[in-house]
């Protein structure tokens, strides 16, 4: 495998779906640039017909909005009640790891400060173990089971509850470089987006998991999504997506980082992704297979929109991509069952050959840095 890396962003091809163009630019970085050319004014004008469409006049529920209690859900919600008028019903999926205090507040926060309804998931804590540890083992994705939960339970409400109009945040595959190349307002095919790997369910049953156990992560099926009506979109179509100007609105709302809470190892901010400890192993298992993990995502958001240089850039990747937080680990060790041994011993499977080798120590060490040459 030759590794590449974007010209601009220092993301490698080795993410799945990215594509570098001729000028070795990848489309994340090419979809920011777009940007200038979008009528975002024109867009939000579709925006208000689509809430002018589905707002209630007695105050009733009139779309669902995904939630986790982040600032990206923040915003969200704040476009919806205070700038469209309209009236939320907020859907949560909630990890099993223990939570962070910023997390617990802010989950109570977003349902306080919008006044909304939340319904929130929390799945057989058993039934997430035994899934997470098969996905682990066999995929190096522990959190498969709560992620396609995230997936499918609002549009199980959608249907359950008769609220067509879904709201979901970004385009994951177009903001920041995916399987799915087209930019649309419709987020019908999210769960395609291969964020949640597609894995065929006789593979879990065959892993001790029982039919009756699965249903909350259980797609609807088109006919039953087409007779509703559903309608989901993507906030980030209609506005232009830019996770730190989301924090400096969600704190005005009561959103709290994590800065006097935990020094998160190979994290280079302190307000994405603060809800809980132990999910943060799940970024940084792209590391061994991919080359690259939490840094290198986020010190490409901040290249884009212009907050750093390349060079810093290069340096925040060489210094943090690697690092798992300990406490993280301590967690997730806790809610598997884990040994430490035998947690690196299965991590050592998912280590890409062609992009790592082990030095002398017996470390894995990647072969071609992104940064090497540039610092």
């Amino acid at each position: 495998m030759t590794v590449q890396f974007c010209k601009k962003c220092l993301m490698p091809n080795t993410k799945p779906g990215l594509i570098l163009d001729e000028k070795g630019v990848c489309q994340a970085c090419n979809n920011y640039e777009r940007r200038k050319t979008i009528d975002y004014k024109a867009r939000w004008k579709e925006l208000e017909q689509l809430a002018d469409k589905y707002r209630s006049k007695d105050g009733a529920n009139d779309c669902i909005i995904t939630v986790s209690g982040g600032k990206d859900s923040h915003y969200q919600v704040y476009v919806f009640t205070r700038l469209l008028n309209m009236h939320p019903l907020l859907i949560s999926v909630s990890d099993p790891f223990t939570h962070t205090k910023a997390g617990e507040h802010n989950f109570r926060n977003i349902a306080d400060a919008f006044d909304c309804d939340l319904v929130a998931l929390h799945q057989n804590p058993n039934l997430v173990r035994r899934m997470m540890k098969i996905a682990f083992e066999e995929m190096g994705s522990p959190t498969w089971p709560v992620d396609r939960a995230i997936y499918t339970f609002p549009i199980q409400e959608a249907i359950r509850r008769d609220i067509p109009l879904v709201v979901y945040g970004e385009n994951v595959s177009f903001e920041y470089g995916g399987v799915q190349q087209a930019e649309t307002p419709s987020a019908m095919r999210q769960i395609d987006n291969d964020v949640v790997k597609k894995k065929d369910w006789d593979f879990w049953f065959k892993h001790g998991v029982r039919k009756e156990e699965i249903n909350m992560m259980l797609q609807p099926t088109q006919e039953a999504i087409d007779k509703a009506k559903l309608d989901p979109i993507f906030l980030s179509y209609f506005a232009k997506w830019d996770g730190y100007e989301h924090y400096q609105i969600a704190k005005r709302f009561g959103f709290r980082d994590i800065a006097h809470e935990w020094k998160r190892e190979g994290f280079i901010e302190d307000y994405d992704q603060v809800d809980s400890y132990a999910y943060l192993v799940h970024p940084w298992l792209k590391y061994p297979k991919f080359g690259f993990a939490r840094a290198t995502d986020v010190s490409g958001y901040w290249i884009r929109s212009g907050k750093i240089t390349l060079k810093e850039a290069a340096q925040l990747i060489k210094d943090h991509d690697h690092k798992l937080d300990q406490r993280a680990l301590d967690d997730f060790l806790q809610f598997t069952g884990y040994t430490d041994e035998y947690f690196w011993y299965i991590v050592d499977k998912f280590y890409n050959r062609e992009l790592f080798e082990k030095n002398s120590d017996d470390i894995w060490t990647l072969k071609n840095p992104s940064w090497r040459g540039i610092i």
